[in-house]
């Protein structure tokens, strides 16, 4: 079997992740293994393709190879996806999966993303793996990377590969109507980020909207315009000093001209089951600022073209970037069946927030995921200097849980119900006992109502 690995990370070959195939490599004496850097070679790619899609053709087997970069893969290999349905490359039938290293944060997306775009291509999508950046250097990890191309080479030969149906059939979406511009002084800063191109009038409609009926100044940053001279290298570069190693400004951009506002809308149509690949673009270069929560208490919104409504991955990451960032989400509004209203309704809410600083507790989306984080600065706090002071400043560092108090009362309480005796003779008193304390409260609250 001839195995085109498609290794998605910037470094190339001193991909942490492409270790884990070559170690698979290695063991595997009856198959063939081609390895295409596409991330490190994105740019000359685009110049040509022809290359890349003879290799594409004559493999039985690709094997997805990448770090996951925030909640997707890296943009060059998002770039690259998006390349593969540009020069129409036939793919139907050939096998798929994917290896990923990470700390495991929103791998799932990331997962999810690629096996939504090896279905568009008609590729049978096997389950793959995601392995811990240090898994290879265990006994442990090297097990599970055997076990999971065991797997894959008996999922080849028993055809036994995952099926996928649509949630819903594509909608054309509806435009939305745009009314006059506002008169008057307006006061605030909201800004609208977008990748919009040229010919995209749902979503420019959806824009001037959104930007008519907002009681707010706005303004609109195309990042495409953005002269962007890479993406993210995965180069720590910024990990002390917050400074990109390209020289081309977007560091400071994002902290002086975007960062600033009261408020930021993502407007986008929905393109490869993503907001893009320039957008993913925008995304990891933001990783200057490393893992801090710069934007906290900022409330967010979304202006969406597209059948979003079948995008149940994409819906997952809209509302996990704005939980762990501790933003409000104040909406998503699409053009779906009714944009007006929609985009009427985001602007009354993204107001509502402003002027009533409304940031609700996170999730499980966002305490999730920033637990990951605390505990991968706390390990790495020599290197990744900026982000430790930063989690040092706002209490991030929450352990080690110090609650003596309840920890002792939980004790007690378990050797409580653990004989049958006293439990039963304790009976409902055991549930009035925890409710007292909320008791308390209400009845403070009625008191001081009086």
């Amino acid at each position: 079997m001839h195995i085109l690995v498609l290794n998605g990370s910037p470094k190339g070959q001193n991909s942490i992740t492409l270790q884990t195939v070559r170690f698979i490599e290695k063991l595997c004496k009856h198959q063939t293994f081609e390895i295409l850097h596409v991330g490190q070679r994105i740019k000359a790619l685009e110049r040509d393709f022809s290359l890349a899609k003879e290799a594409l053709e004559r493999a039985d087997l690709i094997l997805f190879s990448y770090p996951v970069y925030t909640f997707i893969a890296p943009y060059q290999l998002h770039r690259f996806i998006e390349l593969i349905k540009e020069n129409g490359v036939s793919l139907k039938g050939k096998y798929a999966t994917q290896i990923t290293t990470s700390k495991h944060f929103y791998d799932v997306t990331a997962h999810a993303y690629i096996k939504e775009n090896c279905m568009d291509l008609g590729l049978r999508y096997i389950r793959g793996l995601s392995a811990d950046m240090d898994d290879l250097l265990k006994d442990k990890g090297r097990k599970e990377a055997i076990d999971f191309f065991r797997f894959v080479l008996w999922s080849v030969k028993n055809e036994a590969y995952e099926t996928f149906t649509p949630d819903t059939l594509p909608v054309s979406g509806v435009e939305a109507d745009v009314p006059e511009t506002k008169s008057g002084n307006l006061e605030g800063d909201v800004v609208i980020i977008t990748n919009m191109e040229e010919n995209d009038r749902k979503l420019s409609a959806m824009i001037d909207r959104f930007r008519a009926v907002l009681p707010k100044k706005s303004r609109v940053v195309n990042i495409r315009e953005y002269p962007f001279k890479g993406g993210c290298l995965g180069c720590f570069h910024c990990a002390v000093s917050g400074e990109c190693v390209y020289n081309d400004g977007f560091d400071r951009f994002l902290r002086e001209d975007l960062q600033t506002a009261e408020a930021i809308v993502y407007a986008f149509t929905v393109k490869d089951h993503s907001m893009g690949a320039s957008f993913k673009l925008y995304d990891d270069r933001q990783f200057c600022n490393g893992h801090r929560t710069v934007t906290m208490g900022m409330p967010m919104g979304y202006l969406v073209s597209g059948n979003y409504g079948a995008e149940q991955n994409l819906q997952m990451i809209l509302e996990a970037r704005t939980q762990v960032g501790g933003n409000f989400l104040a909406g998503v509004a699409t053009d779906e069946n009714d944009p007006n209203t929609e985009i009427d309704r985001l602007a009354k809410t993204l107001c509502y927030a402003l002027e009533n600083k409304y940031v609700p507790p996170q999730n499980f989306y966002g305490i999730g995921g920033m637990k990951i984080f605390r505990d991968l600065i706390w390990i790495m706090q020599g290197m990744m200097k900026a982000d430790h002071q930063f989690y040092k400043a706002h209490g991030q560092y929450d352990f080690p849980q110090k609650q003596w108090g309840t920890m002792l009362k939980m004790y007690l309480v378990g050797a409580l119900i653990s004989s049958p005796k006293l439990k039963a003779k304790l009976g409902n008193k055991m549930n009035e006992g925890m409710l007292m304390p909320y008791e308390k409260i209400l009845k403070k609250t009625e008191e001081n109502r009086k």
